[in-house]
């Protein structure tokens, strides 16, 4: 059997039916895994689901409001239940406030840090107890560039996504004895709906990623497959609390 096969695996992805979610959905699926897909979008969501089951693999679709405590636990039971155990989750679901620090107001903070932070300890909290009696299991949490570097209108967003690392890092000390790897996927300029729109807002961003991305082009939704495939099989059984950038080289520059 290959370190990298996920059969008879079950994995939930919030932020799924869509952009970087559901690259890499569809490559836990292409390694066999069966899938729930969480997001608010239900029009989103079954496009995703046929793609997904056009793979060959057991896979539904959750609409869920990640902000909420109870509606968080609810998704993560009916996930385990739909799929008869949980071995994955990919913690993927986030948004964006682009604005100046003094023009933001505390409700955009929150918004920003309940989304992409808050829900990621939620959702893993409540997938705990399913991943330990499953033996052991694997959450992926998504970070980004803005985990590492700063800037000037992505106040809230930076925040959080360097606060996904140390989480990452606390809840991979934590459960290392339960056999429960956790580790954090820092994607570079990803062309997905979040970042076509800052282009718009943001004169020259596509030249400025151009030019100091090494491998010289954005990425695809589809180059995070293969780290989710790795972060989510055997073949990572011994790493634990990372961050690994995937972003053509954008980060090696310092």
């Amino acid at each position: 059997m290959s370190s990298f096969d996920l059969k008879g695996k079950a994995a939930l992805v919030t932020g799924g039916n869509g952009g970087i979610g559901l690259g890499m959905a569809k490559g836990l699926a292409r390694a066999g895994s069966s899938i729930v897909i969480a997001g608010r979008d239900e029009k989103k969501s079954a496009a995703a689901l046929k793609e997904l089951s056009a793979l060959g693999v057991e896979a539904f679709s959750l609409k869920v409001d990640l902000r909420s405590e109870k509606a968080t636990g609810a998704m993560v039971e009916q996930a385990a239940q739909k799929l008869g155990r949980l071995d994955i989750l990919v913690n993927n679901a986030g948004m964006n406030i682009r604005k100046p620090p003094e023009a933001l107001a505390l409700e955009d903070w929150n918004t920003v840090m309940e989304t992409n932070l808050t829900s990621a300890f939620l959702c893993s909290k409540a997938a705990y107890p399913h991943l330990k009696q499953s033996g052991g299991g694997k959450v992926i949490n998504i970070g980004s560039m803005m985990s590492i570097f700063g800037a000037a209108y992505l106040a809230p967003y930076a925040a959080s996504k360097a606060g996904i690392v140390q989480l990452t890092k606390a809840l991979a000390a934590a459960w290392a004895k339960d056999n429960i790897q956790v580790n954090a996927v820092l994607p570079g300029w990803i062309d997905t709906d979040l970042t076509r729109k800052a282009r718009e807002q943001l004169q020259g961003l596509n030249e400025r990623v151009l030019s100091r991305t090494p491998a010289g082009r954005w990425g695809e939704p589809e180059d995070l497959s293969g780290i989710a495939v790795f972060l989510a099989s055997k073949a990572s059984d011994f790493v634990t609390g990372t961050a690994i950038p995937v972003d053509g080289g954008y980060s090696s520059l310092g």
